[in-house]
């Protein structure tokens, strides 16, 4: 059978199983289903056996994976914390200013529908689910439109705004990594009761786990704000942060998670933002804020070494973003870029989040020349650029 048959009919198989038993038989009747997919239906409603269901529709309805894997390796699914990186809308339904479940954010993502995703189109997560081959996008933990079968391929519980040091999510009211830590034990409790113990011990083993954050911490809670500035000087302030990197791991290595990677914190002086408040009249980068994230990353990838060499099969990879978007900002047009300094929303300079709406108008004849959508979010076109070939340079560590 066909792979694009098979998902139609698994899809047909769950549509089925929702029906009642009157509705269900007088269409399995009509001869809609091949042999091997009436068998199927057969074994799981004779023995109510869901999970079956569930994991077969996470393997037939999967995408083309880009990435090979090793023999006999493989990544049920992909879970992601942290900021507004790879937040897919878990900020919509929440009380703060850090969202963007409004135009023009979604512009070019599917449909063109705002969904929450603090870009144009997609971000780190959607793409890395597909180059794995699991889904086209990842959704959101709180979207309330996730159904069953989305969980066991995973989810985002990142919050726009979030990050390290507990302060930052406080200042705007988003989700702590603490929190989503909780939101994480939540989902695991839903997949036992949804597969069973032992199924989901084998889907928190072999998945990937990533945490992207830091970036809030350095550029808005201590060089914006600065409200840790009269408590911790910057190698002070970043020892917590790791520290506190150093803890998230370790609980999810506690809850389950084998394979985890932390994005390092990227050259946040340089986002459009940063140029406007910190970079002077010229707008350069500022570079006190990426000797703080130099710094962080320094300290973040010696605490994950020492994961590694402690936790049994435990791999905790490093991944650098901030040497390759380096390069991608200083040089753009080698990497298929025209513009560096500004975003596409509004002026570009400055406009983020609910400052970049539906009365701001998108400045950008061609948005994928640009590497920054609004004043500190890349657009899809940049994150491809970046994300892809680190995912393929960090692969191979996971296993």
């Amino acid at each position: 059978m066909h792979k694009q048959g098979t998902i139609r009919e698994a899809k047909n198989i769950f549509l089925l199983l929702r029906q009642p038993n009157h509705i269900r038989r007088d269409r399995e009747s009509q001869g809609r289903l091949s042999k091997t997919m009436k068998f199927l239906l057969l074994r799981l409603t004779s023995c109510c056996f869901y999970p079956t269901l569930f994991l077969f529709l996470t393997v037939v309805c999967s995408v083309k994976s880009s990435v090979k894997l090793p023999p006999n390796v493989t990544v049920p699914a992909l879970l992601l914390f942290g900021d507004s990186i790879v937040d897919a809308g878990n900020n919509n339904n929440i009380r703060t200013l850090v969202k963007c479940n409004f135009p023009p954010y979604g512009k070019d993502f599917e449909g063109g529908v705002p969904t929450g995703r603090f870009c144009n189109g997609k971000v780190p997560s959607d793409i890395i689910a597909k180059e794995l081959g699991i889904k086209d996008t990842l959704p959101a933990y709180l979207d309330p439109t996730v159904l069953p079968q989305d969980l066991v391929t995973g989810v985002t519980f990142a919050s726009g705004g979030s990050g390290f040091d507990p302060l930052t999510p406080k200042v705007v009211s988003v989700i702590s990594l603490s929190d989503q830590l909780k939101y994480l034990k939540e989902y695991i409790g839903k997949l036992e009761a949804m597969i069973g113990e032992e199924k989901t011990k084998f889907i928190l083993k072999n998945s990937l786990f990533f945490v992207v954050a830091g970036s809030d911490d350095i550029a808005n809670t201590y060089f914006t704000i600065r409200a840790r500035k009269s408590q911790y000087d910057v190698p002070a302030y970043t020892d917590l942060m790791a520290n506190s990197a150093y803890s998230f791991a370790q609980e999810l290595y506690e809850l389950g998670a084998r394979r985890i990677g932390f994005f390092s914190a990227p050259p946040v002086g340089c986002v459009p933002a940063q140029r406007t408040l910190a970079g002077g009249a010229g707008r350069k980068c500022a570079e006190n804020l990426n000797e703080a994230a130099k710094l962080f990353n320094s300290k973040l990838s010696k605490k994950l070494d020492s994961l590694g060499s402690s936790l049994p099969n435990g791999r905790f990879v490093y991944i650098d973003v901030y040497n390759l978007l380096l390069d991608i900002i200083q040089n753009p047009n080698k990497h298929g870029f025209q513009v560096a300094d500004k975003g596409c929303c509004g002026t570009g300079d400055i406009e983020v989040s609910v400052l970049c709406n539906q009365h701001t108008h998108v400045m950008c004849a061609n948005v994928s020349d640009h590497i920054f959508w609004d004043s500190y979010h890349p657009t899809e076109a940049a994150y491809k650029a970046l994300v892809s070939p680190l995912f393929r340079e960090y692969m191979n560590k996971f296993f």
